[in-house]
C-alpha cells in the first residue's frame, strides 16, 4: 500500500508548496495536475504551476480517472493537486447552467463519493508515496447557491474519506503546515 499524505487548507494557504517540498524528496515524481484550461485567467495559474515545478517531473492531466494513473504509475511519488478541482470536475459533469442538476444531490454525492472510493483503492494498490492536495471548506459562510453548497458538501465528504485513508495529514495555514494526523489509515 502507498503511503498516503493527504495536505489541505485554504486557497493560498501553502498547501501545493508544501506537497512539492514533501514530493521533491523522492526522485522519479509525477505529478497528476486536474485542473482544466477553461480561460485566460486559468492558462495563467497552470503555467505558473508548470513553471514552479522541476523540469524533471512527469506530469499528467487527468481531470477525470486519476486513479487510473495512479495505479499505472511506476514513479517513487505522485502528486495529485488537486482533489478540490477534481471535485468540481465530476460536479460539473451533472450540472447544467439552464436546467441545474441533471440527477438529484444525493445521487450526484454518490456518484462523487464512488470516484473517491476508487482513488483511495488505487491508492491501496500503489507501492509508492501519493500526496493529495485538497481545499478545506465549510469554515466560512454558507453559499448562496445551491450548487456552491452542493459542491461545498461534496468536496468536504471527500475530504473526509482521503483523510481517513492516510498515513499522515497536514492543515496549512498562512504557510505552515499543522501535522493533523500520524499514524496509519482506517478502514
Amino acid at each position: 500500500m502507498a503511503k498516503l499524505i493527504y495536505i489541505t487548507g485554504g486557497a493560498r494557504s501553502g498547501k501545493s508548496s508544501f506537497a512539492e517540498q514533501q514530493a521533491s524528496k523522492y526522485k522519479n515524481v509525477a505529478y497528476i495536475a486536474t485542473a482544466k484550461c477553461t480561460d485566460q485567467e486559468m492558462s495563467v495559474r497552470i503555467n505558473r504551476h508548470r513553471q514552479q515545478r522541476p523540469a524533471h517531473w512527469q506530469t499528467i492531466e487527468e481531470q477525470y480517472q486519476p486513479y487510473v494513473s495512479i495505479t499505472e504509475s511506476e514513479a517513487d511519488a505522485i502528486l495529485l493537486d488537486c482533489l478540490s478541482i477534481w471535485v468540481s470536475n465530476l460536479v460539473l459533469q451533472y450540472w447544467d447552467d439552464q436546467q441545474g442538476f441533471l440527477c438529484s444531490a444525493p445521487d450526484l454525492i454518490a456518484r462523487v463519493l464512488s470516484e473517491v472510493k476508487k482513488l483511495v483503492a488505487a491508492a491501496a494498490v500503489y507501492q509508492g508515496t501519493l500526496i493529495i492536495v485538497s481545499n478545506e471548506v465549510g469554515s466560512g459562510i454558507v453559499p448562496v447557491s445551491p450548487l456552491a453548497r452542493l459542491y461545498r458538501d461534496c468536496l468536504g465528504l471527500c475530504n473526509q474519506r482521503i483523510a481517513a485513508a492516510a498515513n499522515l495529514a497536514y492543515w496549512c495555514v498562512s504557510g505552515i503546515p499543522v501535522l493533523l494526523k500520524e499514524g496509519g489509515h482506517e478502514e
